[in-house]
């Protein structure tokens, strides 16, 4: 028996736990729409707006970089579309399921399998294999063993870490450490991976190994979304939003989003169109 989510007509939770969209006709809907997302800290004289009033919408198989200074918003930002927070004003539909309704124990659900978070930071077991550290996160989707182990080894090797599955993560450079923790990412097969300064902790080298990775993944359909102050590596993705003072304040078009990504050097955000008057 099918159990409707709380503010999700679209989307039904069957009793094995699969989450799958209800039939809503020949239009498909975007992943992700915004309206109106303001986020605020502490009341009165000392309230914090850290976003103030955000609209913006996600196709499938887009590629969006955030970008934004300390203090600017984004990582506010990350933290609602990665369902780790809820905004104070304003709705947030991810698939169709708007976040606002859910529980704690649907939104870990949302986290677990339609959001693949990348930390700058990695964020791996330390004293556990990279195969260990992918499978976990299959487990607490309640993959069965056989299929836990394939998809894991096919998300190790799609990273180029195939030949790395029985180390630790201090055997590893910082670079493949990223790339591990991206493989654990898209094992579940989320419909969005969300990057928070993927690139931050890497050497020049590593950062491009990383972002060749995300081209790759992007080319073959799958919708990022990567949080980083740095232009040099926004000017991978296919669109650019700049967030200012907690709002949107320039948002450029790089690549159609059914088309490949723009390679290093083919565009730059430095031309941002300015968004709002």
């Amino acid at each position: 028996m099918a159990a409707a989510l709380p503010g999700a007509a679209e989307m039904v939770v069957h009793s094995d736990d699969t989450l799958v969209a209800a039939p809503t006709g020949p239009q498909e809907l975007p992943l992700m729409v915004l309206s109106g997302v303001s986020k605020i800290y502490g009341e009165g004289d000392i309230a914090v707006h850290a976003l103030r009033s955000v609209d913006f919408t996600l196709e499938r198989g887009d590629y969006l970089a955030i970008i934004g200074s300390s203090g600017s918003g984004k990582s506010t930002l990350m933290n609602i579309i990665g369902c780790l927070d809820q905004p104070t004003h304003g709705s947030y539909l991810l698939d169709g399921i708007d976040v606002g309704f859910l529980d704690d124990f649907e939104l870990s659900y949302i986290r677990n399998r339609q959001i693949g978070l990348v930390f700058q930071s990695f964020n791996l077991i330390p004293r556990t294999t990279v195969l260990r550290n992918v499978e976990l996160r299959l487990i607490y989707a309640r993959v069965p063993k056989g299929e836990r182990r394939r998809r894991a080894l096919a998300a190790i090797a799609a990273v180029g870490l195939g030949d790395r599955g029985t180390h630790i993560p201090s055997e590893l450079s910082g670079g493949q450490q990223q790339r591990a923790a991206i493989a654990r990412a898209i094992a579940t097969e989320p419909a969005i991976i969300l990057a928070d300064e993927p690139t931050g902790n890497l050497d020049t080298a590593s950062t491009f190994d990383v972002m060749d990775i995300f081209h790759r993944l992007n080319s073959e359909g799958r919708t990022i979304v990567m949080i980083t102050h740095e232009h040099e590596v926004a000017a991978h993705a296919k669109r650019v939003i700049q967030v200012a003072d907690g709002r949107i304040v320039a948002d450029m078009r790089q690549a159609p989003v059914d088309g490949p990504p723009p390679r290093p050097g083919s565009a730059s955000p430095d031309h941002l169109q300015v968004a709002h008057a």
